[in-house]
């Protein structure tokens, strides 16, 4: 019995320090009580996430966060970019990656998706798209970008049959420019060479997800 007694107490005690280390945060002396959950459409106001990166906001006028795009933003009409906006940027961030995929189309051997968008070396100073942004691999102000089919946006184009799809926005903050051309290598190399690149260079991340099927 004492054993057994024993054993429940590691468990608790496992339990508790487990909980306390989400988010890669050092246990506490305390348990605090619960965060207020945050509000519709947000993505954070500038606090820390997972060790040092952190939490942006990522928004569009276009539809609320979750919510269904509009067709002229799709493939189903215009296939327009929309337009983008983000704040709560870290210090030291040299450059943004906005990496826009489908996740519910596996592709491959189903380890990846379809990338309908792919920003990187996006200016520090830019903090906000134009809607409808022109076809080319690299912009004036030095931003390349490339999607599964060429340098330009794809929007969403999931079949009528089935659920929608979700395509995930997602922004980093970098300290660093990426050294990766926007030409000369396929779209799935290109994206795995920024994605490598990244590494250990992210300080800030944001996400905003639409949904669509025709």
């Amino acid at each position: 019995m004492r054993l057994l007694s024993s054993t429940f107490a590691l468990v608790a005690l496992c339990s508790t320090l487990a909980i306390g280390q989400q988010r890669g945060q050092p246990p506490p002396a305390n348990p605090a009580p619960p965060a207020a959950p945050a509000q519709p459409g947000q993505r954070g106001g500038g606090g820390r996430g997972r060790g040092n990166v952190q939490v942006m906001t990522l928004t569009t006028p276009a539809w609320a966060d979750g919510g269904q795009i509009p067709a002229k933003y799709t493939q189903a009409d215009t296939d327009i970019s929309p337009a983008l906006s983000w704040s709560s940027v870290p210090d030291g961030t040299v450059s943004f990656v906005l990496i826009v995929h489908d996740v519910d189309a596996a592709i491959g051997n189903g380890t990846d998706d379809i990338l309908h968008w792919m920003l990187w070396n996006i200016p520090a100073a830019v903090t906000s798209l134009h809607e409808h942004a022109p076809s080319m691999a690299q912009l004036p102000d030095g931003t390349r970008q490339i999607s599964a089919t060429g340098p330009y946006y794809r929007g969403p184009g999931a079949p009528a049959s089935g659920p929608a799809h979700h395509y995930v926005f997602e922004l980093f903050a970098l300290d660093t420019m990426l050294d990766v051309p926007a030409v000369g290598a396929s779209p799935p190399s290109t994206r795995a060479a920024v994605v490598a690149g990244m590494a250990g260079h992210i300080r800030g991340k944001a996400s905003y997800v639409g949904l669509f099927k025709r």
